[in-house]
């Protein structure tokens, strides 16, 4: 389950961010003014929550900004004088509308030209608040001006007449936003740019003190015709406030907007990309170095593999390997306790060692990182402790790195070139050009240590789980203890489940059922949260197997999810050193009882995709995955997933779905959709890990467009081949 957003934003500002350039968030969340939007942009991996209230609006954003040239913000508001629904559903909930906003940057401010970015509002949302915008802002000093024109909701002032009207008489006015849950949702291209044009601007001054700005600005915005009939009175266009830099983490905003209403607003914030990992007190201190003598130093002057600088795999069998050479090189190692040397690896180096080999004069580990995030950082530790065990013939380390028995990847690095880097003599360029990865290969190996199977595995955490932006209530939670374990009849087969037990939660309030005009693939949401205390979520048969150099296959059946059961099956080409891999699913699943137990209901379906991954780029590093075929109401589509992946492994992303499912039969949201950010608790944790936390905004749960939520998926699983990640953290290897 995601961890709450202001969970992680809280724990960000302890991950450090440096080098930031701050910039101060709008009412509306994105750089701006108060009211109205900037041209500027923040650093590349902002994230910002910002709280703001003017009466009678309290706005709850959160803005992110995977590239420099582009912003993102999703957003809740809370109209205070209109109520969600009829007292029957709602209560007295005030009404909540969602929205997310997007804007571009056209170009960058130059010696004589304005910064200048174009953006919309309210896209995808209801409409109610929807605009577009293009505004320009320039520097002097420490004042920086904007100025720009919109239409919709920030130019309702309108003070001209639309300048594409002479090309199309429809721009001239623009259509009322819709109160119809049909239409929410719907990206509304027939109202862009439609409408009088209404002018705003204003200045924001970075005072001597450098952690108070004062901000000045005329609203295009005269608030006479606010949705829903909502009344408001302006007694000025002019609106002035102060934001107090407490912490570069935490701003605090002041204001006093249309001359009769404060404004009160906090922002936290954190750079994802420019987070640095907190010192890790709790890790064990790497194995110092070993003393080198004469033999070592002759090694390490070699520089190069003794089969003439070949990667690792290639020419390993050349007939010059004499084999007295390779018997000389056994009897070397003949005396050292390896039972001893896997302890250390997985104590020390996070390793879970299956077996240790001896190929030629290169020392092989097989297993799997359990600790480590940056796999630089485990081949570093893992060759200090290697370079202790091992004898003077040896030259190279390898780690052959396993997915639940599945070879992925072969990391290696030589070792009299690691000794010189850790005592300096050389730099971190001329190491990497010793260390490699490569695909894994199969040439003969002599067996040193076959360690045995560890069968089970278990963990007992806590869980959250939330949902936002309902009728019920604004925020539903609930906090659950979690129980997971796995049985291994083969490193390639195991059987693993889930086990979780209601602690504490405010589902007294969760009643509301979404219509539907689709099968309830989905909305029966509340039925599967409430019924039981104690559920199973997950219990489930899986094997997965290596089938050549670059496919992998998996095989699953079992209680699936919370919701589905049954059979399936995925198969992953993923070409080593590629950008692009393909993926297929295939799946026949049944519905589960709202028990979550061993019944099911009537409902069954064939669902699956066919997928295509692709990084586009190398800096900044844009992941692209387009999944096409049938979900599980059904319906055909297609969904388009688009990532900014980050130097140290934090994401940003969205992803949009469309199918076969008309807007009417989908209902309000028009079609899935949802941003998602994903942080390695690395980041910010005194202890080493590989876990993260994934928080997800989805506005509504809908039938339409639902994928089967699968445990495991290969693309996930194979992330050890990412070449890409594994030497952008090259310069983590002597952690």
């Amino acid at each position: 389950m995601s961890r709450p957003v202001l969970g992680l934003l809280a724990l960000g500002v302890c991950a450090g961010v440096h080098g930031q350039t701050l910039s101060s968030q709008s009412d509306w969340g994105g750089v701006g003014l108060m009211q109205t939007p900037s041209a500027r942009m923040a650093e590349p991996g902002e994230l910002a929550f910002t709280a703001t209230h003017t009466s009678p609006y309290s706005r709850y954003n959160v803005s992110m900004q995977p590239f420099s040239w582009l912003e993102g913000t999703f957003r809740y508001m809370n109209v205070t004088s209109l109520n969600y629904g009829p007292e029957g559903l709602s209560g007295d909930q005030h009404y909540k509308d969602k929205s997310i906003d997007v804007k571009l940057r056209l170009w960058r401010e130059s010696r004589w030209l304005p910064e200048v970015a174009l953006g919309i509002r309210d896209l995808g949302g209801t409409g109610l608040f929807s605009g577009e915008y293009l505004v320009a802002s320039k520097r002097f000093g420490p004042v920086d001006v904007s100025f720009g024109a919109a239409t919709g909701y920030l130019g309702n002032r309108g003070d001209f007449g639309n300048p594409l009207g002479a090309l199309d008489d429809r721009f001239e006015t623009r259509p009322s936003p819709s109160s119809s849950v049909v239409n929410a949702g719907k990206f509304g291209l027939g109202s862009m740019f439609r409408g009088r044009v209404g002018m705003f601007g204003g200045i924001a001054w970075q005072t001597p003190w450098e952690r108070l700005e004062l901000k000045l600005e005329y609203d295009g915005n005269d608030y006479r015709h606010e949705p829903r009939n909502i009344r408001i009175r302006q007694s000025s266009p002019i609106n002035i406030g102060a934001v107090l830099t407490a912490h570069p983490n935490v701003q605090f905003s002041l204001g006093w907007e249309r001359g009769n209403e404060a404004m009160v607003g906090i922002t936290l914030r954190t750079n994802l990309d420019q987070a640095i990992s907190m010192a890790k007190p709790l890790d064990p201190p790497a194995v110092a170095p070993r003393e080198r003598d004469a033999t070592a130093e002759g090694t390490a002057a070699a520089g190069a593999r003794a089969d003439g600088g070949s990667a690792p795999g290639f020419h390993r069998d050349a007939a010059d390997k004499a084999h007295a050479e390779r018997e000389r090189n056994l009897q070397a190692l003949a005396g050292t306790d390896w039972e001893a040397v896997a302890d250390l690896l997985h104590d020390n180096a996070g390793f879970n060692v299956e077996q240790i080999q001896l190929r030629g004069s290169e020392l092989l580990v097989t297993g799997a990182q359990g600790r480590y995030f940056y796999p630089a950082k485990g081949l570093g530790r893992s060759a200090r402790i290697l370079d202790h065990a091992a004898g003077p013939n040896v030259e190279w380390f390898t780690l052959v790195n396993t997915t639940f028995g599945m070879p992925m990847a072969e990391a290696s690095i030589h070792r009299g070139k690691f000794a010189d880097y850790l005592e300096g003599r050389i730099g971190l360029d001329d190491l990497t050009r010793n260390v490699e990865l490569n695909p894994p290969s199969r040439q003969r190996r002599d067996v040193l240590y076959q360690a045995p199977l560890d069968r089970f595995d278990h963990d007992l955490a806590l869980g959250f789980g939330q949902t936002i932006g309902g009728p019920d209530a604004f925020f539903l939670y609930q906090v659950s203890a979690d129980y997971a374990a796995s049985y291994f009849f083969s490193r390639s087969l195991w059987l693993s489940g889930a086990a979780s037990a209601n602690l504490l939660n405010n589902y007294d309030k969760f009643r509301y059922d979404a219509p539907s005009n689709l099968p309830r693939v989905r909305t029966d949401l509340r039925r599967y949260l409430t019924t039981a205390d104690v559920t199973f979520p997950n219990l489930q048969l899986t094997g997965v197997r290596q089938l050549s150099r670059d496919v992998y296959g998996m095989a699953y059946a079992g209680m699936l999810e919370y919701m589905y059961g049954g059979v399936g099956g995925e198969v992953l080409y993923r070409p080593f050193g590629e950008r692009w891999a393909l993926g297929l699913e295939a799946n026949w699943v049944k519905q589960r009882g709202f028990r979550q137990n061993a019944s099911f209901r009537d409902y069954e379906v064939a669902t699956g995709h066919a997928t295509l991954y692709y990084q586009l780029g190398e800096d900044p590093r844009i992941r692209a995955t387009v999944s096409a075929g049938r979900y599980l109401a059904g319906d055909w589509g297609a969904t388009f997933n688009l990532a900014r992946v980050f130097d140290n492994g934090a994401i940003m992303g969205a992803y949009f779905t469309m199918t076969d499912v008309s807007s009417e039969q989908f209902g309000e949201g028009s079609f899935d959709k949802g941003i998602y950010f994903s942080v390695p608790f690395e980041l910010f944790l005194p202890r080493s890990t590989r876990a993260r936390s994934t928080v997800l905004w989805n506005p509504l749960t809908r039938d339409g467009g639902a994928r089967l939520g699968r445990k495991y998926h290969l693309y996930d699983l194979t992330d050890e081949r990412d070449r890409s990640f594994f030497f952008e953290n090259i310069d983590r290897i002597d952690e």
